[in-house]
């Protein structure tokens, strides 16, 4: 059975949207396995960001910014983990001591600590 030029050009435009559709697919995958920051979380942090550097564009900018080198470094998980520790870490006293000197809260804000050492935007710790 011999396919006639119309039958191939139709099969090739199917295979040339299932190769797309395939690589769609998988660059989502990768961007949501790279992008693993709700836009809440984002949003929330260049909000508490912008009350420290300045309510104007430029804090704006650096915040945004500030936020994306975060998530490059670490995973929301760790994130989530490090925030909550220096959230609880500022109870004054040795109540808080515990969240702010322990093994344990060390080793969940490393990475954020890391981060914020990168002064590439330019922004102080919101």
């Amino acid at each position: 059975m011999a396919m006639d030029f119309d039958d191939m050009h139709a099969g090739k435009n199917i295979l040339a949207a299932a190769l797309l559709v395939a690589g769609l697919m998988t660059g989502d995958a990768a961007a949501q396995s790279i992008n693993d920051f709700p836009t809440a979380a984002r949003a929330d942090y260049v909000y508490g960001c912008m009350k420290v550097n300045g309510e104007t564009r430029e804090a704006l900018e650096k915040c945004s910014c500030s936020i994306d080198v975060i998530a490059s470094l670490i995973t929301y998980e760790q994130y989530e983990a490090a925030a909550a520790f220096m959230s609880v870490g500022q109870v004054p006293g040795e109540r808080g001591a515990v969240f702010r000197q322990s093994e344990p809260a060390k080793l969940a804000t490393s990475g954020l600590q890391r981060a914020g050492r990168r002064r590439r935007c330019g922004v102080r710790s919101a």
